[in-house]
């Protein structure tokens, strides 16, 4: 029983559907979408859909917009023929094949609703709408700070910033942020002023300014602004630059120190004293110095603007307690602050010598050096040519000359201060008679001819030089030496008994004498290398000749041989010719043949024999029958 009542009941209810999907299926429909969205200038394309049943055809299609309670007519469409009506947007309205309304260049005013009507003939007419909304991106928000300045002691609240964002439809809307927190409204602490301006072409400009009150924590806070607006459903944003606003505070703290600092202080610094205080605007700011027990005032030094105490060139009576003291204007509140300066000096430096007697050569002497200063000091010594010769405050020099530097410098330096040193110079002045160093002798020269004598000597006290000839003498001093040069013409006097430097001063005398020798003429000198030259050459040539002749055996040099009496008498006269030696067996007259044995004096008689002088001894026989 129960499973017929189920199937009666959905055989019922699948007759009540087909009833009703038959029912629908006869009627004229027309679907159209709610809303169209444009931006203002482009083309709207509102479509128009419909349904006719049994497939007929339209009999006629015409488009409205609604003004008020009223339908204006855009258009009458009949099969494919389109009459426009006289209305406002005649030259911008288009319809397509598919029968969708176009709208070129789109203002605010068209934001309105459209109606499509289709009529069917005996299927009767149908309509429906769309909403053209239209739509304009606003401009980036512009955001301006407050120019002046803000107390944090206001009794007001005081305006923040101004934001301004044009030219957008429909309107916007501006929130405010603060260090990128959003800022909600709030009684005297928080509140914003906007307005809405809609321009002449259709736009609208939202304005909105912010007032709140700071603390100078808001010194470093930065505001800005955002404008909200509605495109095709979603909510979408625009955010401004970040501005920041000047806050007023009264200081709460003062600093006062020294520029370099007052550690490296030293005489003939310039220095300064700066002053900064912790509010916004700076104070008037005052210097001071404790002068035996009293305050004075020294703000004339001082740029009071800035902070600045300025002390150019100090000495150690610049030392002292400086404060400053700042005065805001705002509240008359007062702040001070004390700073020690310590100038760091040098002065009083001595130097002791011991023996301080005159000194002489070879004598010792020991330098001390000595300065006041408040800090830790090193000594030097250096001579007079800046080369340094010792450290430590005591110089002692031994076996003295009159070459020892005559002037010695200790120079005393402060290490912990850079650039502070002082310098004091003494002099060692070795006493005695001079000593003549250097002269010109001998001296080559020439009758009537005019000669430089020079003479130099070392002595303090400072001697001086004379000559016992006469000339123009001229004196200069060269390293601690007196020069003198005199010149001076050769007469026979001069080149006979020379010339005599004499140098004295008040402890003693010394002479030298220079001596003149005559220089022979070029001319002799020439006559002299031509004779010589002469005479090599006569001695070339007889060697020549000698040598020539002993090749041709006319001359056998060196051997010895029988003459046989009985030989014809122009071999009598045939002239032999012996080198001589020096040696040990030539001396005891031995005398070998040509093969080398040696020959009795018997043999030797009736030999005319000419010795020819052995190289070296220059000497020899000549026998003559």
């Amino acid at each position: 029983m129960a499973g017929g009542r189920r199937a009666a009941g959905l055989a019922l209810g699948w007759g009540c559907c087909l009833l009703l999907c038959c029912a629908a299926a006869s009627r004229m429909e027309v679907s159209m979408p709610a809303v169209v969205e444009v931006e203002i200038g482009d083309t709207a394309r509102i479509e128009c859909n419909f349904y006719i049943p049994e497939n007929d055809s339209y009999t006629y299609i015409n488009w409205f917009y609604i003004d008020g309670n009223n339908q204006v007519r855009l258009c009458h469409i009949v099969g494919s023929k389109v009459v426009e009506d006289n209305t406002d947007y005649k030259g911008r309205l288009s319809v397509g094949e598919d029968k969708a309304l176009s709208i070129s260049k789109v203002t605010v005013q068209d934001a309105r609703t459209f109606v499509c009507q289709v009529e069917a003939g005996s299927h009767g007419a149908g309509e429906n709408r769309s909403e053209l909304r239209v739509y304009k991106v606003p401009e980036t928000p512009e955001i301006v700070a407050n120019s002046g300045g803000i107390s944090v002691h206001s009794t007001d609240i005081p305006q923040i910033a101004q934001c301004v964002s044009r030219n957008g439809f429909p309107f916007s809307n501006i929130t405010w942020y603060k260090n990128g927190k959003q800022l909600q409204q709030q009684e005297k602490m928080v509140k914003t002023m906007d307005t809405l301006t809609r321009e002449s072409s259709g736009l609208y400009t939202v304005s909105s300014t912010l007032f709140a009150r700071v603390t100078r924590e808001d010194r470093n806070s930065h505001y800005h602004c955002t404008v909200h607006y509605w495109l095709r459903g979603q909510r979408r944003t625009m955010e401004s630059r970040p501005v920041n606003v000047t806050v007023f505070y009264p200081a709460q703290h003062v600093k006062l120190q020294v520029m370099p600092s007052s550690m490296l202080v030293k005489e003939g610094d310039n220095v300064k004293l700066v002053c900064e205080a912790d509010g916004n605007p700076a104070p008037v700011f005052s210097f001071y110095k404790r002068d035996l027990g009293d305050w004075q005032d020294v703000s004339s030094l001082a740029d009071a603007n800035s902070g600045v105490l300025y002390l150019r060139d100090v000495t150690k009576n610049s030392s002292g307690l400086y404060r400053c003291q700042t005065l805001d204007l705002d509240d008359m509140g007062q702040l001070e602050q004390d700073v020690e300066l310590v100038v760091n000096y040098i002065e009083e430096v001595r130097v002791k010598m011991e023996p301080s007697s005159p000194l002489k050569e070879g004598d010792s002497v020991r330098l001390s050096c000595d300065a006041n200063s408040p800090v830790a000091l090193d000594y030097q010594w250096r001579d007079d040519k800046g080369k340094k010769v010792a450290e430590g405050n005591q110089l002692f020099l031994s076996n003295l000359t009159f070459e020892t530097s005559r002037n010695f410098s200790c120079k005393v330096i402060a290490p912990s201060v850079p650039g502070l040193e002082q310098s004091k110079q003494v002099a060692v002045a070795v006493q005695g008679k001079p000593r003549i160093v250097a002269i010109s002798s001998p001296l080559y020269v020439r009758q009537d001819e005019v000669v430089n004598l020079t003479c130099k000597a070392i002595a303090f006290p400072k001697p001086s030089v004379h000559w016992n000839v006469n000339g123009t003498a001229h004196e200069y001093i060269e390293n601690q030496h007196i020069a003198s040069n005199l010149t001076v013409r050769v007469n026979h006097d001069l080149l006979r008994a020379g010339a005599m430097c004499r140098v004295s001063n008040a402890l003693g005398v010394s002479e030298k004498h220079i001596q003149l020798l005559d220089q022979k003429t070029p001319e002799s000198k020439g006559v002299i290398i031509v004779a010589i030259i002469v005479c090599i050459l006569v001695v070339a040539v007889l060697g020549s000749v000698i040598y020539f002749l002993h090749k041709k055996g006319k001359i056998p040099c060196g051997r010895a041989g029988k003459q046989d009496i009985t030989k014809p008498e122009a071999r009598k006269d045939k002239i032999v010719v012996e080198v001589k030696s020096d040696k040990l067996s030539e001396e005891a007259g031995l005398l070998q043949g040509a093969n080398g044995e040696k020959r009795p004096a018997a043999d030797q008689v009736g030999e005319s024999v000419v010795r020819c002088p052995s190289p070296g001894r220059g000497r020899g026989a000549v026998g003559v029958p």
